[in-house]
């Protein structure tokens, strides 16, 4: 059986990745679910598995290679399959797009909703190829592309993927010595791999042949200089951010509802399992939040949709997803099938989550099939969080800080472990008496958080 590898797409206004590396060389046995490649896109680096068994028979792309959504990258096939219609498409033929993007989207193999046509945003977004760099004898002749292959720092911000900062990190490499071969200049795996190999750093940009008189002659200018005020290009991830909840405030129509919730005994049972389990499984507070929601979930499907255009549809698995800060952005990958799996299953994989997301290693299905979000701020002490729905999806449960407060119990007033909570649910799908009943039954699994261990 001949299965085709094809690029992923990441959420509706992905268009295009970057193939970062093959886990697999042509030749290589494959199993179904395995890990054969790793792409980067505007929000993290991911990984692709293979959706078939069979052999690693061509790859149709290279590494480096930015790739359209939808576009076939490799082939993996029987020893004896007929794979010749795929003899001229050798690895590198596909850099140049040869589908359009609604093309493209039609083929995705995650099940996502298709992603519009946007033909004249994908031209104007193409990211650069890095040319080869022109021998100094020909510098004279200007080469406008020659700008993009260099690192591009920004206010001495490098622009680099998680992944190669991690790598960075971990092997004591500078960022700023490392050129980027990367779309924009931008920093990725194979540079920082190549900086540590003994490969030849770049030389260092000569100082400007300015004569010091001449430095000297307008200090003031010099100061006074725009840079400050310049514009400061954004990121890829802060564009897709901005793209992506400048979408949701303009078609999802929010309403809002908080609530306090009494985490006192929830902390005390936190506490009696974590005294008593490994490392692995000890729940942070997020942990009860999440399967408290998944629960919920099961319980009120109306908000576990996603909508396209006038229609919704709801989902079969409460997939959900938590908010993670990266140094450029945020990300908010899902846990999945989060409704049913119990507590320490749940420990297990939001701390796994979190580790491979900032290490750049997510699976496709974690950043494309997620139905509900949570986005806690507590770790920082904020009281009261108002998020912004993650489209396609229709609802978003903000969290703030557990803190002690006095509150009346009977005739008495006592000091209680306090959290407030606000949900933002999109009016398209749900009214606000719906989003009560829903909060509501968050609010009682928290309160009596016995039924979060059952």
């Amino acid at each position: 059986m001949v299965s085709e590898v094809v690029m992923p797409q990441m959420g509706a206004d992905m268009t295009e990745g970057t193939l970062l590396r093959w886990l697999k060389e042509e030749g290589d046995s494959v199993e179904r679910g395995e890990v054969i490649a790793e792409i980067e896109t505007d929000k993290a680096n991911i990984e692709i598995e293979a959706f078939e068994s069979g052999v690693f028979r061509k790859a149709l792309a290279s590494e480096g290679d930015v790739v359209q959504v939808g576009e076939v990258i490799a082939v993996v096939a029987g020893s004896d399959d007929d794979i010749s219609k795929y003899d001229g498409a050798a690895a590198g033929a596909i850099k140049q797009p040869i589908a359009t993007a609604s093309a493209a989207a039609e083929r995705r193999p995650d099940g996502a909703l298709a992603a519009p046509s946007e033909a004249a945003t994908t031209s104007a977004e193409m990211p650069e190829r890095a040319p080869e760099p022109a021998p100094p004898a020909e510098v004279q002749q200007p080469q406008p592309s020659v700008s993009e292959a260099a690192p591009r720092p920004t206010n001495g911000r490098v622009k680099a993927s998680p992944l190669a900062k991690r790598i960075a990190d971990e092997r004591g490499v500078d960022l700023g010595s490392v050129r980027g071969t990367g779309p924009g200049g931008r920093i990725v795996k194979k540079d920082v791999e190549q900086a540590t190999t003994g490969a030849p750093a770049p030389a260092p940009q000569p100082a400007a042949a300015q004569p010091a008189a001449r430095a000297v002659e307008r200090p003031a200018a010099a100061a006074a200089s725009p840079a400050a005020a310049a514009p400061i290009e954004m990121s890829k991830m802060r564009q897709t951010i901005a793209r992506r909840m400048s979408q949701s405030k303009r078609e999802a129509p929010h309403y809002y509802l908080l609530v306090d919730i009494d985490m006192t005994d929830a902390m005390a049972l936190r506490k009696q399992i974590n005294e008593s389990t490994t490392e692995d499984e000890r729940v942070s507070v997020n942990d009860l939040i999440v399967r408290a929601c998944g629960i919920a979930l099961q319980r009120h499907p109306a908000f576990n949709v996603t909508v396209d255009g006038e229609q919704y549809v709801r989902q079969p698995l409460q997939n959900v997803c938590i908010a993670i800060a990266l140094d450029d952005g945020l990300i908010a990958p899902a846990i999945i099938d989060a409704g049913n799996k119990r507590l320490p299953a749940i420990a297990r994989e939001s701390k796994d989550l979190v580790e491979r997301t900032k290490g750049g290693a997510l699976k496709v299905e974690e950043v494309t099939q997620g139905t509900f979000s949570i986005t806690n701020l507590g770790a920082y002490g904020i009281e009261t969080l108002v998020g912004i729905i993650q489209p396609p999806q229709t609802a978003i449960l903000g969290v703030g800080t557990v803190m002690e407060q006095p509150a009346v119990r009977g005739a008495q007033v006592v000091v209680r472990q306090m959290m407030k909570v606000a949900l933002a649910a999109d009016h398209r799908v749900t009214d606000g008496a719906q989003g009560a009943r829903f909060l509501g039954e968050i609010k009682g699994l928290l309160e009596k958080p016995v039924s979060l261990i059952v």
